[in-house]
């Protein structure tokens, strides 16, 4: 596959859990038009719907930008939230500062960094309390046949 590079962009408003996945859906269908390799697409559907869902929750909203290339998928997601105040405590499966009313509709089970970790060959994160957070996920993209250690 020759992608040369592609750029995305989408906003995702905040609070809004009717339109969260929204960004993420699509990423995952363009991934799956452009014949990449399934777990690619499986990878990098995981790590930026976990990424969305927290910036609905967490974040007030913010904005998606994806770069695709012939090697890599880079996904950079940023809000003007609260910030993550203890960054290795959020990192921690199960622990979440979700409100009652989000875990009531499904959300907020403290997974969403840990997968965005599990799921991503290369995460970055900054946040700063009161400035807001943003997330680097990359995943590379798996040729056909290509087998991973």
């Amino acid at each position: 596959m020759t992608v040369n590079s592609l750029h995305y962009h989408y906003d995702v408003p905040g609070d809004d859990f009717t339109r969260a996945g929204v960004a993420s859906g699509a990423v995952k269908q363009i991934l799956k038009q452009l014949g990449l390799n399934p777990e690619t697409v499986r990878k990098m559907s995981i790590a930026l719907y976990e990424a969305e869902i927290n910036m609905v929750i967490h974040g007030g909203g913010g904005v998606i930008d994806i770069d695709i290339d012939d090697d890599k998928i880079v996904a950079l997601v940023s809000d003007q939230g609260p910030g993550i105040e203890d960054l290795d405590l959020a990192m921690q499966e199960g622990w979440s500062t979700a409100s009652e009313q989000e875990r009531n509709l499904g959300f907020g089970a403290g997974m969403g960094l840990p997968n965005m970790k599990k799921y991503s060959d290369e995460l970055e994160i900054n946040s700063e309390v009161g400035v807001g957070t943003s997330v680097k996920i990359t995943v590379n993209i798996e040729k056909s046949g290509e087998q991973r250690d």
